[in-house]
This record gives C-alpha cells, structure tokens and sequence, in this order.
C-alpha cells in the first residue's frame, strides 16, 4: 500500500465556531487568530493506493461556487485538488474510488465541477465509484436547519445522477473492515450523523482519517469541540473512547484541517490524551 498527501486548497474559519464554548485564550495557543478571529485551516486529502484500487479519501470544497461564498472563507494559498493529485503521479481518471467523510461541502465540494463545455455540474472522477453511508446521505439530502448551509444541492444531485454512487453498509461505532474497499470504518454521530473515520496500514502502523471527529491538532482535548456539532455532549464520549483506543494502540491520526500538522502521535498525561508529536506522510 502507498499512501498519498492530496491538499485540496486552504481556507479561514471563525476561530469561536470551531472551538465552540472553549476560550479563545485556550485554543489560540494551539489555533491562532487573525484580526478577524478567523484560524487557518486546510483540505487535506488522503489517496490510498492499494492494489487496483485508488481510494480518494475526501475533495475538499472545490472551486465552483461563486465568488461571494468563497468570501465567507478567505481561501489562501496556491494548493488545488487536480494538480495535487497529478504532482502524486496520477491523473483524475485513474481514480477508482472516493469515500466521502460526510458531505458537509468542504469535504465533498470537490467531488464535482462546472463543466463549462456542457454547462453544468458534473463528477470529477468519472471512472469512481462514489462511497457515502445511506443513513447519511438522507440525513444531508433532508437536511435539518443547522446544518442546510453544510448540504449543497450541486455537490449531491450530481453524484447521485452519475449512477455511481455507493453506501457502505457499516453503522458501527466501532472499526469494522470494509470488504469493497480494503480498510476500517467507524461511523460517529456528534459532528453530523453517520460521519464515516478511515484507518489504514501503513508501513506497520495504524493510520486514522480523523475528519471533523478531530479536525486539528488543537481539537485533541475532550472538551475541544467544534460550534457546528450537532450532538456535542455525543462527540465528547465518541472522542473520549476514541482517543483512549488510539493510544493504546499506538495508531497516528491524519488531520484533514490543520495547516501545520499532517499526522501526530498521541501521549497520555494527568489531563487526559494530548498532542505528542508532529510527522509528515514521508518521515514515516
């Protein structure tokens, strides 16, 4: 198995929203703020080479929506999904498949594009097949008032009208090995329902896809959790257990959001599970 960086693009959030009820005196030591209160944060996307198969692990937000959304989220930097892909030695085309998190529209944004030749919406990776969980897929396509701003039309209709959208038939809140893709999933409900965590093996590690679960490094404190939980009473006792297991198990977590830290190991201390040390892809 090999696996791949994808920077999907970089962009700002409010400081507050992503740290929920924690003080801003708190999370800026970890998470610092521009005068506007907004922090900095990525779209980093995993590719999985293994065997036949190149799974896709999230697309970042894209770049279709006009220029007046994007101005909620103050994109900076030069990193792009399609040239990141083809600078790891792969065309769009060879893709095989893309296992969407959850469908909030800076995970699965960049699934789809305008396609200016046809004048529409269309799937970026036209030979994938596309993975989502069914529960959560009906959750994002009825979408409650929350999180309607998260759910896009124009990233789901499109998917389902390719006829290649897939579910993954796992609802466990604990690792369970996907036959149709060749890894782990563990579903968690507190940032959304049925948000869906990847593990891999890699070079005789534990790697987990940590998502929205733990979207910086920041957010590894128990308490640490975000303003746009829908259940986050729920995402405290989901992290709790996760943390403790990941461990114990010596795994590393992958962060998809957090701009200066690609993957870290975990150390426990009289608080609780904390921060240990900070890698990239290749110093494993």
């Amino acid at each position: 198995m090999n696996l791949y960086s994808i920077q999907a693009g970089n962009f700002k959030l409010d400081g507050g929203a992503m740290f929920g009820v924690v003080p801003k005196s708190l999370w800026e030591k970890t998470n610092p703020a521009d005068s506007n209160n907004m922090i900095d944060m990525s779209a980093r996307c995993m590719l999985v080479e293994d065997g036949g198969k190149l799974i896709l692990v999230d697309t970042g937000m894209g770049n279709k929506q006009s220029e007046k959304f994007f101005s909620h989220y103050k994109r900076w930097g030069n990193f792009d999904l399609v040239k990141s892909i083809n600078a790891a030695g792969f065309a769009v085309d060879e893709i095989t498949d893309v296992l969407l998190t959850h469908l909030h529209f800076d995970h699965c944004g960049g699934a789809v594009f305008w396609d200016n030749a046809k004048q529409r919406y269309d799937v970026q990776f036209k030979n994938a097949n596309y993975w989502s969980n069914e529960n959560h897929w009906n959750w994002a396509a009825k979408p409650n008032p929350r999180e309607k701003a998260s759910f896009l039309d124009e990233n789901l209709l499109p998917i389902k009208e390719s006829g290649r959208l897939s579910f993954l038939k796992n609802t466990s809140n604990e690792f369970v090995f996907s036959e149709e893709l060749g890894i782990e999933v563990l579903c968690v409900d507190g940032h959304t329902e049925k948000q869906m965590i990847p593990k891999v093996k890699f070079k005789g590690k534990e790697l987990i896809y940590c998502a929205d679960l733990i979207p910086t490094a920041g957010h590894i404190p128990v308490p640490y959790i975000m303003g746009y939980d829908v259940r986050p009473l729920l995402t405290m006792k989901e992290k709790s257990i996760f943390l403790e297991d990941a461990f114990e198990k010596e795994c590393l977590l992958f962060m998809e959001h957090d701009p200066n830290n690609e993957i870290v190991s975990l150390k426990k201390t009289e608080k609780g599970i904390r921060f240990d040390k900070s890698f990239s892809l290749e110093e494993l």
